[in-house]
C-alpha cells in the first residue's frame, strides 16, 4: 500500500521543514496535510506559479485552487507570523515566505533567474536559518532534485501517494501457475456441469477475488479465474470479441475480463504491441447491444502545461494526433471482415451516430456515465485524481478499461510509482468488481517482437 513517508519529528526532537515546489500543490492540492507533525515552507515562487495555472477545467487547475481555497480557509483573519500558522490538530505549521538569494558561493552557479532556482535558493536560506532543523526540498521534478543535490541541499521526491516498489513488480506477475493440479480437478474443469470447482480443491488459501490461474498437469494447462461471489475456480476459455482471436494465454485473460458483465472495472497493463487497447475496442464492440455509447479516450499531454485548446485548427484537426492511434486500432478490428460485411458497416454507422465515441480525454470531463462502455488509453499519463474523478463518474450499467504501460509515461512528474494506473492496481487489488491484467508477450509483428526486445 502507498504510504505516508514523512516521519514525525527530525533527530534534534525538533520538526523537520519541507518547502514545496508547485508541482507537488498541482499534484495533489491537499499535500499540505500528509507531512505529520513537521513545518511546510511554500515559497512566494510557488504561490506566482500556481496563479499561472488556476484557470481552466483540467486537474491542474483544479489543484491550483484547491490549494488557493485551503490557505485562505487557514489564514482567515490571521497572519502568518515567523512561525507560521497550524494546520490542524497532531501537524505542523505552514507559512509563506518571500524569495531569497543563493549564498554569495553559489550565485555564478545558477545565473539564470528562473522560479526553479527562486524556490532552491529560498530551500537553501530556510536550511540556512535553521541549522538545528533537518531541511529538504520537496519536489516531483528530477532535474530541480538534481540541481539542489549538486548545491548542498537535501532533495525529496513526493511520496505520500507513491506506490511500493513490490507492488509494480508483483503486477507482472499477476497470473498464479500451479504445478500437479489433480488431473481430476482439470478434468471436472474441463467437462464439468459450470466447468469450476470449489477454490479448496485448487489451493490451500481461499484466493483474492478474480485471482488469475495457470493450473498444469503434466502436459495439460487450463487457464482459470477465481469467482469470489460464487467461492470457485472456473475456467477461462478462448473467446472471440467482434473478429479479434487471443495469440497468447494473458491476451486470454484480458478478453474474458473485459466481456465478463459483472466485471465493471479493468486494466490492461503492458508494453506495446500486446494488444491492450485493440482487445477492449473489440470487447465493446462485441457487447454494444448492452450499452448506450461506446467511448474510446486517452488523456492529451502537451508541452507546457496548455490545454487541447492553446493548439491550432479546428477541433477535428486539435483531435487528430490523439485520435489517430485508436483509429489504427479501429481498423485492425475492419480489417477482420471483408469491405461491405455487416460487421464493417455497422462500425461506419455507429461512428457516424457517435454511438461509438473517440474522443480525447478532455472533452468528455464532466459528463455523466450512464450505460457505457468507456475505454481510456495511455492511462498512465493520468494522475491518481484523475483516474478517481473519472471512475466517480459511472453509473449504472457502466463498465470501464483502462490500458496503459506504466513504463512509458510523457507526464513530466509522474512515473510508475506515482501515475493514476499504479494508483488503480494497487487500491482495487482484490476487489470484485476489478480485475487487473499484465500482457507481456507482445503481438504487432515478429520485427516489432524483435525490437523490443533486443533494442
Amino acid at each position: 500500500m502507498a504510504k505516508n513517508y514523512y516521519k514525525k519529528s527530525g533527530s534534534s526532537g525538533r520538526p523537520k521543514i519541507f518547502v514545496l515546489d508547485t508541482n507537488v500543490i498541482l499534484h495533489d492540492h491537499q499535500a499540505i496535510h500528509h507531512f505529520k507533525d513537521n513545518d511546510l515552507v511554500i515559497p512566494i515562487a510557488v504561490v506566482e506559479e500556481l496563479d499561472k495555472f488556476k484557470k481552466g477545467n483540467d486537474t491542474l487547475a483544479y489543484n491550483a485552487r484547491g490549494f488557493m481555497r485551503e490557505i485562505n480557509a487557514l489564514t482567515d483573519r490571521r497572519e502568518f507570523g515567523p512561525e507560521g500558522i497550524s494546520l490542524g490538530e497532531g501537524l505542523g505549521t505552514i507559512r509563506i515566505v518571500p524569495n531569497h538569494p543563493f549564498p554569495e558561493e553559489l550565485r555564478d552557479m545558477f545565473a539564470d533567474d528562473i522560479q526553479d532556482h527562486r524556490i532552491l535558493s529560498t530551500a537553501m536560506w530556510i536550511r540556512d536559518t535553521n541549522p538545528d532543523r533537518f531541511t529538504a526540498l520537496v519536489s516531483m521534478d528530477i532535474n530541480l532534485r538534481l540541481k539542489a543535490k549538486a548545491a548542498g541541499m537535501p532533495a525529496q521526491d513526493y511520496l505520500t501517494d507513491k506506490v511500493e516498489d513490490n507492488v509494480i513488480i508483483d503486477s507482472q506477475k499477476e497470473v498464479v501457475t500451479l504445478d500437479d493440479v489433480p488431473g481430476e480437478v482439470l478434468q471436472t474443469m474441463v467437462y464439468g456441469p459450470d466447468n469450476s470447482v470449489p477454490w479448496d480443491k485448487v489451493t490451500e488459501a481461499e484466493p483474492r477475488p478474480n485471482t488469475l490461474f495457470r493450473l498444469k498437469n503434466g502436459g495439460e494447462t487450463v487457464c482459470a479465474r477465481y469467482d469470489a461471489s460464487r467461492k470457485v475456480i472456473g475456467i477461462v476459455r478462448t473467446r472471440e470479441a467482434y473478429g479479434i482471436k487471443p495469440r497468447n494465454e494473458e491476451q486470454k485473460f484480458a478478453i474474458d475480463a473485459c466481456l465478463n458483465h459483472r466485471i465493471p472495472l479493468v486494466s490492461l497493463t503492458g508494453g506495446a504491441g500486446t494488444g491492450k487497447t485493440l482487445i477492449a475496442l473489440a470487447a465493446a464492440l462485441e457487447q454494444e447491444k448492452d450499452f448506450d455509447q461506446i467511448i474510446l479516450t486517452r488523456p492529451t499531454v502537451v508541452l507546457g502545461g496548455q490545454d487541447i485548446g492553446f493548439l491550432p485548427g479546428d477541433q477535428k484537426s486539435k483531435m487528430s494526433p490523439y485520435i489517430q492511434p485508436l483509429m489504427d486500432n479501429l481498423d485492425v478490428i475492419r480489417r477482420c471482415f471483408r469491405p461491405g460485411s455487416k460487421q464493417a458497416l455497422k462500425i461506419d454507422e455507429m461512428l457516424r451516430s457517435e454511438k461509438l465515441l473517440i474522443s480525447p480525454l478532455a472533452y468528455i470531463r464532466g459528463r455523466s456515465l450512464g450505460r457505457v462502455f468507456m475505454i481510456v488509453d495511455e492511462a498512465q499519463n493520468l494522475t491518481p485524481h484523475e483516474v478517481k474523478t473519472i471512475i466517480t463518474r459511472a453509473g449504472e450499467g457502466t463498465k470501464m478499461v483502462f490500458t496503459g504501460d506504466i513504463f512509458q509515461i510523457d507526464q513530466p512528474y509522474l512515473d510508475q510509482w506515482s501515475n493514476g494506473l499504479s494508483h488503480l492496481g494497487e487500491k482495487m487489488y482484490g476487489q470484485r468488481l476489478f480485475q487487473h491484467v499484465f500482457l507481456r508477450k507482445g503481438e504487432r509483428s515478429e520485427l516489432s517482437d524483435l525490437a523490443a526486445t533486443l533494442l
